[in-house]
């Protein structure tokens, strides 16, 4: 079992040697080192391994492991306040530690809703005082998350607010997403929305198709996501405002932000990583695990979000970590609740795609760590001297199999349930600061 949380020595200077060093940020993947100091980047890559080693440092042989920047995760939902239940900061904190996630961005679905300055204040300080990762809330779109009302968008960023969104839900009046998208860009704020119109929604529990059909479940129409998202592009268009699409999920939605893009919208869009690698089939005998919104798409949807990540259509991968308990899970599928844990599968989850030819090392880290960080404005994503030192040692060969008792969230629904990897996390720094590390073999 690794370690838990340690703190190390932040200040003593840290030299990690005979690395693989993939740093998107310069379009890097090469052999050689890592040098930290003052919880920074000193140097990293081949030119690393010629500099000079700051007196007393500690040295790592990292015997040909990756050296990565630290995950960047933009889709986090913590159960604290409200669901603690669920899951707290602390557990969400080792969680990410221990998958290479050196930064979460929270989302506003609590309890209450983060909608008001104090409470952005105060998951900041919460999240300072339970966690040794890098925790940022986005707060909520509108008051309560009922869709009518903007919130104060200047002052809730003041706060520390790196965006705003209404989480799993959906603004479905145009208007005042039109006036929210307006209000963001004289702030300069990002506006992060999921597209899913509940009227198309309606009762479907699950992608609308023959799978559904054959299991007796009510569907949800492709339609619901890609409407919204046409939608949303046009305001963007209108409002000259940044719009992040949280999550597409389909090939049509895919193509309709590949046409933004090349008209020079400030459009940009993520994907989760079970759409990256699983598909409707997965639910099987309706294992509750696969419920998930946007719900599971076709193999040919699946294989048109790894092309939107291989050529960029698609900025960033996230979690979408959605912890849920027994009692919203362990129910007939078309009752469960929607969501999965995903903080520390998310990693080993993505280095399939790598391990299959579909998607090369610099390309996977860029929509893991390096994108994410420039869309919310922060200096982490990036290994390049002068960066803050958050990064990650990475085996990308060693075999295991996720039991999800020793998940360190809270909640156990993962549908990777028993699912063979490889790769996984060896030292997880934040700052320089080593937060996690796995405890040596037997």
């Amino acid at each position: 079992m690794p370690s838990p949380v340690t703190n190390g020595t932040a200040d003593r200077p840290l030299v990690l040697e005979n690395a693989r060093v993939v740093d998107p940020s310069r379009n890097l993947d090469a052999r050689g080192a890592v040098i930290v100091a003052d919880r920074r980047i000193v140097a990293a890559g081949p030119e690393a391994a010629r500099t000079m080693r700051p007196a007393g440092a500690e040295v790592i042989d990292c015997r040909g492991a990756i050296v990565a920047p630290g995950l960047v995760d933009m889709r986090v939902f913590v159960g604290e306040p409200g669901a603690e239940h669920r899951e707290t900061f602390a557990s969400a904190g080792q969680a990410a530690a221990a998958g290479g996630v050196t930064t979460i961005v929270t989302m506003p679905d609590t309890d209450p809703v983060i909608d008001d300055v104090a409470l952005v204040d105060f998951i900041g300080r919460l999240a300072r005082d339970e966690t040794a990762i890098r925790v940022h809330p986005m707060a909520a779109i509108t008051k309560g998350l009922d869709g009518r009302e903007i919130t104060e968008f200047g002052l809730l960023k003041g706060a520390g607010a790196v965006g705003f969104s209404d989480g799993r839900r959906t603004v479905t009046n145009a208007a005042v997403m039109r006036r929210a998208l307006t209000y963001a860009r004289d702030f300069g704020a990002l506006i992060m929305h999921q597209p899913a119109d509940p009227h198309l929604t309606g009762a479907g529990v699950m992608n609308e198709g023959e799978v559904a059909s054959r299991l007796g479940l009510a569907g949800i129409p492709k339609e619901a996501e890609i409407v919204v998202v046409e939608r949303d592009v046009r305001l963007a268009a209108l409002t000259r405002g940044r719009c992040h699409i949280a999550q597409v999920s389909c090939a049509e939605s895919l193509d309709v932000v590949r046409r933004a893009k090349a008209a020079g919208i400030a459009i940009t869009c993520g994907v989760s990583i079970n759409h990256l690698t699983l598909n409707e089939n997965d639910i099987g005998p309706y294992r509750t695990f696969f419920k998930l919104a946007p719900p599971l798409r076709s193999e040919d949807d699946r294989l048109a979000m790894i092309g939107g990540i291989a050529d960029g259509t698609i900025d960033v991968i996230v979690s979408s970590h959605d912890p849920q308990d027994v009692d919203t899970k362990r129910q007939a599928f078309a009752e469960a609740a929607d969501g999965a844990v995903g903080l520390e599968t998310m990693l080993p989850a993505a280095l399939r795609l790598f391990h299959s030819g579909d998607i090369d090392l610099v390309t996977l880290f860029r929509a893991l760590a390096t994108r994410p960080a420039e869309i919310l404005g922060l200096e982490v994503g990036r290994l390049a001297p002068g960066a803050p030192a958050d990064l990650i040692l990475v085996d990308p060969d060693v075999p295991w199999v996720l039991e999800a008792d020793t998940l360190r969230s809270k909640s156990k629904n993962t549908p990777f349930e028993g699912a063979r990897f490889s790769g996984r996390v060896l030292r997880t720094m934040v700052a320089g600061r080593t937060v996690y590390q796995a405890s040596a073999p037997g």
